[in-house]
Parts: structure tokens; C-alpha cells; sequence
């Protein structure tokens, strides 16, 4: 079996700029900025045959290349907050492709996501933290602006969980136009 997501990587200089928000939240579990990316839609657990499918339907893809935008900062969860995130700025182009790649997907058989598309990174998961510090965080970040970031492909990817966290696997890339 296979954990696949479906998402955007990051060159070098971008995971740099974004690991260097990571601070000042005690007992934030801190993602590792190599494992910074955008995820497209996420798949779950899949067998050979299916991941196989899911490559095929995606490799016939076409969608236009696009610029993204990261800026800002937020939380995810509401009265018991998890999850510390830089946002993405509205990109039609982006959520035109996050879409074909749904439809794909359930072409393939999979079910639809239940979510809607929310584009982030996350930064860290969060237990119980203090919510002074939160704020201080959200508010000294809140203007953060990365440079726009050139798409030129998107990735299938493969997510092996270990005790030290997710160990990230590119298994196809895949271009746009």
C-alpha cells in the first residue's frame, strides 16, 4: 500500500524563507522545511494498481502554468487549534488545476474530498499552545510575503510516517503547459 498526496514542491530558497517563521510557540511540533509543499489533494492509503490508475489519470492532465503566491499566516481548528499555516493568495489558474485533478481522481474511482480546497502550508501541528504566544506569532507574521513562486509542474508524491515525522517520496512529476 501506498500514502499518496498530490501537491506542489518548493525550491530551496522558498523552504529557507519559510523555515525561518518557525519560532517562538512552545511545544510546536515544527514541520521539517524539507517537507514544505502545497498540497493539492490528498489520497490516502491505495494499492499498486490504483496509484498506477491515479498516474495515468493524471499524466493526461493539461493545465496552464501560473504564478503562486504565499502570504499571511493563520491557524487551523477553530476553538482548539492544530495547525499553524502560511496561506496562499487567490490564484484562478490554481484552483482551475486543483479541480482537474479532483475530477480526475474520481474518474479514477476515488471518492470526492469532503473539504473544500483551503491552499496552505502548513508549518507546524499544535497541542494545547499558549494562546498569548499564538498571537504574538499570527500578529508578527501576519504581513508575511514570499517572492511569487513560477508553476511549472506538480507532483504525485508518497508520505512514509516515522516517528520523527513524514518522509516525503516524489513518485512522478507531472508538467503544465
Amino acid at each position: 500500500m501506498l500514502r499518496l498526496f498530490v501537491g506542489i514542491e518548493f525550491p530551496p530558497e522558498l523552504k529557507l524563507r519559510l523555515s525561518l517563521l518557525q519560532s517562538g510557540i512552545a511545544g510546536a511540533k515544527w514541520v521539517d522545511p524539507g517537507n514544505f509543499h502545497l498540497t493539492l489533494r490528498f489520497i490516502g492509503e491505495v494499492d499498486e494498481g490504483t496509484a498506477a490508475d491515479i498516474d495515468e489519470a493524471l499524466s493526461r492532465l493539461h493545465a496552464r502554468r501560473f504564478e503562486l503566491r504565499l502570504a499571511g499566516v493563520g491557524a487551523f481548528g477553530g476553538d482548539k487549534l492544530r495547525q499553524l499555516w502560511v496561506g496562499v493568495e487567490r490564484e484562478p489558474a490554481l484552483l482551475n488545476l486543483q479541480g482537474k485533478i479532483e475530477a480526475a481522481l474520481m474518474r479514477v474511482g476515488l471518492p470526492p474530498e469532503p473539504r473544500k480546497f483551503s491552499p496552505h502550508v502548513t508549518l507546524a501541528r499544535l497541542r494545547e499552545p499558549r494562546r498569548g504566544e499564538l498571537q504574538e506569532f499570527l500578529a508578527a507574521h501576519a504581513q508575511f510575503r514570499a517572492e511569487p513562486l513560477r508553476v511549472q509542474q506538480y507532483s504525485l508524491i508518497a508520505s512514509y510516517p516515522t516517528k520523527a515525522g513524514s518522509i516525503y517520496e516524489d513518485q512522478a512529476d507531472y508538467p503544465l503547459m
